[in-house]
């Protein structure tokens, strides 16, 4: 495998925090291979609005924010983000086809092999998911490859999330390199889903205004990974097809849209699932 640079990285703790805790977040660095050097340091006193404008402000290097076990966000500007997989809930326990476009368009079941290969947060993986389905995510982004892991560790300690935690093995990795990495048994999947940050201006419809409203955590992923160009389409489209050209007879790629967006790599779908603000592209291998 191709050596990384490593970036440092500062690790606020606040007083609830144990060094236990300090050490599960160096371990998930160190056993995912992420190219991060975490400087853990004390927050004294509330992390209130103040501190963290003078945290995000006086860093030269990217803060991270570590509160109670496992509780780790990133520190962009004056907001903590975090995958909260937990305010997830009550959608995860009602998803279906029914209510889930996403479940329309992959039509898996507690048998399927799926692939997220631009997880972000990862609430997209916890929907397919909870169809039964094993889900591989992938995240290029060191910093969400650790707020991942960190967010999956905590939610295994919830009784009722066990299950789903399971079903969900994350890596900090790029489809490309997956591809390269992967053995055989690895290259198998029913379904490859590709989410990647949406192309600027695309979120709303140009005739009306109206579309998808971006919150201040996606805002905030922006800073962290820019959306693909024409060729970085193609290549995510071609790897994408290729981890799924082993299972013919249900393989299929999707990929995920703003209502208004152009085709993904200029590639016309053999099927489209829609609503006013986002749609599902198909494309049946």
């Amino acid at each position: 495998m191709t050596q990384v640079a490593t970036h440092a990285c500062q690790l606020w703790y606040t007083e609830t925090v144990t060094p236990e805790d300090i050490a599960a977040i160096e371990r998930l660095v160190t056993d995912a291979n992420i190219p991060l050097t975490l400087q853990a340091m004390p927050l004294t006193g509330k992390l209130n609005t103040r501190q963290k404008r003078l945290l995000s402000t006086e860093s030269t290097c990217p803060v991270l924010i570590l509160e109670g076990s496992y509780q780790l966000s990133w520190l962009s500007g004056e907001l903590l983000v975090t995958p909260e997989w937990d305010k997830l809930q009550r959608r995860v326990v009602r998803a279906g086809r029914k209510s889930e476009l996403l479940l329309q368009a992959a039509k898996i079941n507690d048998h399927s092999r799926v692939l997220d290969a631009t997880a972000g947060f990862g609430h997209d993986s916890l929907i397919l998911a909870s169809t039964g389905a094993q889900v591989q995510m992938l995240e290029a982004a060191p910093i969400m490859a650790l707020l991942l892991l960190s967010e999956q560790q905590r939610m295994q300690t919830h009784p009722n999330w066990q299950k789903l935690m399971a079903r969900l093995n994350i890596r900090h990795t790029t489809l490309q390199q997956y591809v390269q990495d992967a053995k055989d048994a690895d290259t198998h999947f029913d379904v490859v889903y590709l989410d990647p940050m949406f192309p600027e201006g695309s979120y709303q419809d140009r005739k009306n205004g109206k579309g998808a409203k971006v919150g201040k955590g996606m805002q905030a992923l922006h800073r962290l990974a820019a959306p693909p160009n024409d060729a970085e389409e193609q290549t995510l489209f071609t790897f994408a097809k290729k981890l799924c050209q082993t299972n013919a007879k249900s393989g299929r790629v999707i990929v995920k849209r703003p209502s208004d967006a152009p085709l993904f790599a200029a590639q016309v779908p053999d099927e489209q699932w829609q609503n006013d603000a986002l749609r599902f592209d198909g494309y049946f291998v």
